[in-house]
């Protein structure tokens, strides 16, 4: 589930054609400069999937409370089960021994966003409603005072400054009324009055039989609540106006949602690694495998739409483009461009699933390694990635030399130049390079694993698919290095592959893989 690919397909079709896939950021700002990677996405799609195994309310429950980040992992989820006929059941055989590890970068700015706002007009509200003079015995005699005998109260109390004392058009005064109004709550008279009330029919408890009960005392509590608040004409309390849609999309929701829809009751979690994350799925995945916990890991990662929190953040650190064309590694290193989708695969035991059937996809997966820096929040060091590549190729049983292809983390950031040199002090001058944030952009977790699924379709058939990079765009320091930049298609020989990311925090991962 990527920018302008909803399914696998349509992913590996867009691989060959070298374009980019990004496009003008329209969801946030106004008129901007902004590239972005939006998904092309349809929830609609996978409908008949969930109806076919649910009942039919279940389809309209997931399309009303889960945001876009866990529904993109839905529907790559059904996509990957898809890949080999009997999977689904072969999974839910496996009971506790098909692990899901499925997480996020960012978690869902969009509800965040938007229940946040939603509540704090509720709040602003109800602030404002209980410091009416007229509920509010002391504001009710600040009201009545003179400036002085008004100003005497407000040191008194300790209050902050009188809104009233900033002009009526001035953003000054708009936040100093806020200000005001939650200094002011507490001292509430009505409002105590209220809360003494609620508390009455709040504090009742269950009596008798619980489930007989329950739903009766549900619906008395919310009875009173209605009655209290006619009784006072107050607006919903700031807590009534908090969507639990805020629950519903939290870190392990999808791979929640993955074990609900596909009946797996194997351990469930989310990692986050954010630019690593992908890697760090694989690697927790592959421990499990190796030692015997498990026979099938569902892995992947799922990044919500670009959003003005996202866009704005990346572009605060420093790391994103504003310039309205699209930004490429190894160019004019202007900064990266944010994107959203999910990736999803499943990985298992070899003779199992063969045994069964099945056919491997891709690549085979030799080895994983994770490093972290331990030096600095955004920008990588040298030793945190070096690390990680030759842990991955001592647990190969590997050396440099046998590694046809590399992949790099390359965001378009004066940081290609360091990673580049990395690179060419590790391997030698024939491995073919790629990097593929010019095509797809960021997705804050789920590019390792676009990355990789576009590394696996081509390798796998000994072709390296072209990147979005002309040879007249490179930067002049790195123009020399442009034989082994992969600008176009080309056959290779070799078995092995390699990709590495280095995440947000200093978080590395190395993934090593040989062709089947």
């Amino acid at each position: 589930m990527a920018p302008k690919s909803p399914d696998i397909d349509q992913f590996e079709s867009n691989l060959s054609n070298a374009n980019t896939w990004l496009s003008s950021f329209e969801d946030g700002f106004g008129p901007n400069l902004f590239m972005t990677g939006k998904p092309e996405f349809d929830f609609d799609a996978y409908k008949a999937w969930v109806d076919e195994r649910f009942e039919p309310r279940k389809f309209a429950q997931i399309d009303a409370k889960m945001g876009q980040m866990v529904k993109y992992a839905i529907g790559a989820f059904v996509q990957a089960l898809g890949q080999n006929e009997g999977l689904e059941k072969a999974l839910q055989q496996l009971g506790h021994q098909t692990h899901i590890y499925v997480g996020t970068g960012l978690g869902d700015y969009q509800a965040q966003h938007t229940v946040s706002v939603d509540y704090d007009r509720a709040q602003r509200r109800w602030n404002r409603f209980w410091c009416q003079p007229s509920r509010h015995r002391i504001l009710q005699e600040y009201a009545s005072s003179d400036s002085v005998a008004k100003e005497k109260m407000r040191l008194e109390y300790e209050a902050p400054e009188d809104p009233e004392n900033h002009p009526s058009d001035s953003d000054e005064r708009d936040m100093a009324r806020i200000a005001w109004h939650e200094f002011w709550l507490p001292h509430s008279d009505q409002l105590k009055a209220y809360l003494n009330e609620m508390r009455e029919f709040e504090s009742l408890s269950l009596e008798g039989d619980i489930d007989s009960t329950k739903g009766h005392l549900i619906r008395r509590k919310l009875a009173a609540r209605k009655k209290l608040n006619s009784k006072y004409g107050c607006p919903t309390e700031p807590w009534n106006s908090v969507d639990p849609k805020l629950l519903w999309n939290i870190a392990n929701i999808p791979a929640a949602q993955i074990s609900m829809l596909g009946k797996i009751t194997g351990p469930t979690m989310a990692p986050v690694a954010a630019c690593s994350g992908f890697g760090t799925a694989l690697k927790l995945a592959d421990n499990a495998i190796q030692l015997g916990q498990a026979k099938a890991a569902i892995i992947g990662m799922t990044d919500p739409p670009p959003h003005p929190l996202s866009v704005g953040a990346f572009y605060g650190a420093r790391v994103v483009s504003q310039d309205g064309d699209v930004s490429k590694p190894f160019t004019g290193l202007r900064g990266t461009h944010v994107a959203g989708g999910s990736c999803i695969w499943i990985v298992g035991d070899y003779d199992y699933f063969t045994g069964l059937g099945m056919k491997p996809l891709g690549l085979e997966i030799v080895s994983v390694a994770l490093t972290a820096d331990a030096d600095h929040i955004i920008t990588p060091s040298d030793e945190g990635p070096r690390a990680a590549i030759q842990q991955a190729l001592e647990q190969a049983g590997l050396a440099p030399e046998q590694i046809a292809t590399w992949d790099m983390h390359a965001t378009a950031t004066p940081g290609d130049w360091t990673e580049l040199q990395n690179v060419l002090s590790f391997f030698p001058h024939g491995t073919a390079l790629t990097a593929r944030k010019g095509s797809f952009g960021h997705g804050m977790s789920v590019c390792g694993g676009w990355e990789l699924t576009a590394q696996h379709l081509g390798f796998s058939r000994g072709v390296l698919l072209p990147v979005h990079v002309e040879h007249h765009e490179l930067h002049p320091q790195i123009k020399p290095f442009e034989d082994v930049i992969v600008t176009e298609e080309r056959q290779i020989e070799g078995e092995y592959s390699g990709k590495i990311n280095m995440g947000v925090g200093g978080i590395n991962s190395c993934v090593i893989c040989k062709r089947w």
